[in-house]
């Protein structure tokens, strides 16, 4: 599943702490053996692992939860945890593979057992090559040069050289707004010709995913859209 449409890791009670001379820890399983006590003199009380335990029960999936969510809720919440590797680390090993270049769209791309980021760079005459970078050990793969006319070219030059907010730039916008983890940047034109960043957020809450299309000379949200499906 292609996190953005045809788009770089966000959200519990802690139980009580018992004080005194020593805190004793009783299993509540049938047969369990006493494992272990703790005193308060040690500069703070520990955690159970009865209370770890619990906290990984409250946020691990379960059956209904997952029930809820739609396919690509579901295919969101299985490939976004799985990149070790942000976007911008993403884009730095692409720009690495191609001297004198400069960002111009990344995404996180399935499956989730072996997730990439697929990078597009471009040096300033527009000529663009994309560059896969494994989303796990951030290692960019042989780059490849796009297919491109005179009039791809000029117009992505163009592009770049208008584009004064950089794509970290758009992002820091896009999750000021609304935090979650990045999955794609893409630079683009409005319909006036106008760049524009188009930056995919993931909220790790409930697996939607927003787009915010953000002016690229000045940073302002030209539009916000939450793909709830």
């Amino acid at each position: 599943m292609d996190t953005k449409s045809d788009e770089i890791p966000s959200r519990r009670d802690r139980p009580p702490l018992f004080r005194g001379t020593a805190l004793v820890c009783v299993a509540a399983a049938a047969g369990a053996l006493l494992t272990g006590c703790a005193d308060d003199t040690g500069g703070g009380a520990a955690r159970s692992g009865a209370a770890e335990a619990a906290q990984v029960a409250a946020t691990s999936p379960t059956p209904s939860a997952d029930a809820n969510l739609t396919g690509d809720q579901r295919e969101r919440k299985e490939l976004v945890p799985k990149a070790k590797t942000g976007y911008e680390q993403a884009l730095g090993a692409a720009a690495g593979a191609v001297p004198h270049s400069k960002p111009v769209s990344v995404e996180l791309k399935g499956p989730p057992d072996s997730p990439r980021w697929e990078a597009e760079v471009a040096t300033d005459d527009g000529t663009a090559h994309t560059v896969s970078v494994d989303a796990v050990d951030g290692k960019a793969g042989k780059e490849r040069a796009k297919d491109q006319d005179s009039d791809d070219k000029r117009e992505l030059a163009d592009l770049l050289k208008k584009a004064t907010v950089t794509p970290q730039q758009a992002a820091q916008t896009a999750t000021g707004k609304t935090k979650g983890t990045v999955t794609a940047v893409e630079l683009d034109d409005t319909d006036g010709g106008t760049p524009k960043w188009s930056v995919d957020v993931v909220t790790t809450d409930d697996w939607n995913k927003t787009t915010f299309d953000i002016d690229a000379t000045d940073r302002k949200i030209l539009r916000e859209h939450v793909d709830r499906d």
